[in-house]
């Protein structure tokens, strides 16, 4: 299967093919479309398999679409909210979504921004001092809300929970079954559709294959950085302006299992 039978646009398309990725892996395609078609879906997915970009690509569609607005992706902790925002500036790269990742509290929001980024703690302080407004999200992601209750952030998440509209999308994510979390889950999801990835499928998608692969392939010499890659970095803050050197490197080659 190619990401062009999963319902993207050209432009995203354009983005993934140019990063070097060819084929989407299991956890990708099977939620790009149900996303893209406006379900609410309760995945459970193993780490590592590409879940990260599952939700992305078509939420950059739909921004880009104008069929939502505000976009909240709850994440369970700063470094994975900086890396969901690095992922969603790289395939950025023929839109113009305004992604912001609050990963240090300190963070100035504007009213362009489409997608917020962060941990629910500081998701909750940021809404309580009135630097973002969670009453008119149209999409919420919740990455991952089993991560999110080993970092005992439960009662956080559902601080913010009741800061949200009713009428939304619900997407979310496990990386298995939790007693303690169904509470939580109830309060989210009603009757979603259940996409279960086989715990075979971690590593499928692992970032640091994509490291060791370019690597490989400059054999310890220094490689020309890709001036429109750094700018793309720059202007949404990608890892807070200090995104690892490989992704800014042209020549990126990437199998279908080394995507991000």
């Amino acid at each position: 299967m190619k990401f062009s039978e999963l319902g993207l646009s050209e432009e995203t398309i354009k983005a993934i093919d140019e990063f070097g990725i060819s084929e989407p892996t299991t956890v990708q395609a099977d939620v790009i479309p149900a996303i893209l078609e406006g379900r609410d879906i309760f995945t459970i997915a193993p780490t590592r398999c590409g879940k990260t970009m599952s939700y992305v690509l078509p939420l950059l569609d739909i921004i880009n679409g104008k069929r939502a607005k505000n976009i909240l992706i709850i994440t369970a902790n700063s470094q994975m909210a900086v890396k969901t925002s690095d992922c969603l500036a790289v395939f950025n790269k023929y839109h113009e979504i305004n992604g912001a990742a609050i990963s240090n509290g300190n963070e100035t929001l504007d009213d362009e921004t489409n997608v917020i980024i962060g941990a629910p703690d500081l998701l909750l302080d940021a809404a309580e001092n009135l630097r973002v407004d969670l009453s008119k999200v149209d999409i919420l992601v919740v990455d991952d809300i089993n991560l999110i209750k080993k970092n005992k952030q439960l009662d956080n998440l559902e601080k913010v929970l009741a800061m949200l509209p009713a009428e939304k999308q619900n997407i979310v994510y496990t990386n298995r079954r939790s007693k303690e979390t169904q509470d939580v889950l109830s309060k989210i999801l009603k009757t979603p559709e259940e996409i279960k990835v086989d715990k075979t499928k971690e590593q499928e998608a692992d970032i640091s294959a994509v490291k060791d692969k370019v690597n490989k392939n400059n054999n310890g010499s220094s490689e020309q950085l890709d001036e429109e890659a750094v700018s793309l970095s720059k202007k949404f803050g990608s890892f807070n302006g200090k995104t690892p050197e490989f992704i800014l490197k042209k020549g990126i080659i990437a199998k279908e299992d080394e995507a991000v």
